[in-house]
């Protein structure tokens, strides 16, 4: 038997306040939500990449795939797209994934070196906003399993190593027979459990590194290639570490310069304005007595010719062994 009129009002009133309890945010199920207007692509290419919002940024990777063809003059277009940009330290984690801290998995507004770095090589490589992310989780962890376990932490033995697919260690072919090198050692059990809280058990692993000593930067300088990685070597009481890494970009007249993210904000400058500012910091540490870092020279990476990225490695369950 039908409904009567003032039952079928009185269920329908029952309806609108249930849809009211529900909350002001519902909508009726299979309408889409209102797009946000979009930015018109002038206006996004106005702006630095810091100045993006992600989806801002995600049409700024698509243009720059569609409009430069270049891989390396577009890891330097992107690179400096970000000058300016203010540096953080200590800037991300592995959040929602693991909560050792509250870090997130990438920032656009701040970047340390190496954050820099990754974000500008995953740019360059996609062409869109969703493949970049893949493209950020593939470069900066091991087979791209996100965990702070599988981060590259070590950048000679862990991110140098894991990218053999995208960059190649040519500091000895710099270097030279008779190049300068140093032994190194990781124990990354030690350095989880004392840094992030993380138990894992992890073989102790040595190396010797080749790098080329700063007096010989100038002599090398013409075979570097915009987009090849940079690894700045430090020394302290006998100890040798990549302290500081960055981009190779050419400048108007083909001078091979540094693109790096370092205190206050991202920056391109000459590699001898670099040993000169490194140069000036030792001699304040040396007037006020302090035992400061002191810089020793850089490991150059190429950015390989043929660039094939692995696959993805599928995220394990947490807690079990991956069979």
């Amino acid at each position: 038997m039908p409904y009567s009129l003032p039952f079928t009002l009185r269920f329908s009133g029952l309806l609108l306040a249930g849809a009211c309890l529900v909350g002001c945010a519902s909508t009726v199920p299979g309408t889409p939500a209102a797009a946000l207007p979009e930015t018109p692509l002038a206006a996004v290419l106005q702006k630095q990449i810091y100045q993006m919002s992600p989806q801002e940024a995600g049409r700024y990777i698509a243009h720059m795939h569609a409009s430069e063809p270049d891989l390396r003059k577009r890891i330097a277009a992107i690179g400096r797209k970000n000058l300016g940009q203010p540096y953080s330290l200590h800037l991300l984690g592995e959040f929602p994934y693991e909560i050792h801290d509250m870090l997130p998995l990438f920032s656009l507004k701040e970047s340390d070196c190496v954050v820099f770095v990754e974000h500008t090589y995953a740019m360059a490589l996609s062409q869109s906003w969703e493949e970049f992310f893949w493209m950020l989780q593939r470069i900066r962890y091991r087979d791209g399993v996100i965990g702070v376990a599988t981060r590259n932490h070590y950048t000679e033995m862990d991110w140098n190593v894991a990218n053999r697919w995208l960059v190649t260690d040519v500091s000895a072919e710099l270097a030279g027979p008779g190049g300068p090198s140093y032994a190194m050692t990781v124990d990354r059990a030690r350095f989880l459990r004392t840094r992030h809280n993380t138990v894992r058990e992890l073989p102790v692993e040595s190396s010797r590194q080749p790098y080329v000593a700063k007096e010989g930067v100038a002599a090398v300088a013409g075979r570097l290639q915009e987009g090849d990685f940079v690894n700045v070597i430090s020394t302290r009481n006998g100890e040798y570490w990549a302290s500081h890494v960055g981009l190779v970009v050419l400048g108007p007249d083909g001078e091979r310069r540094l693109l790096h993210s370092q205190a206050p904000l991202v920056r391109e400058e000459s590699f001898d304005a670099f040993i000169a500012r490194a140069a000036e910091r030792e001699a304040r540490n040396a007037r006020d007595g302090k035992p400061g870092q002191v810089l020793a020279g850089f490991k150059f990476l190429r950015l390989n010719e043929q660039i094939v990225v692995p696959p993805m490695a599928p995220q394990p369950r947490p807690g079990r062994p991956a069979y």
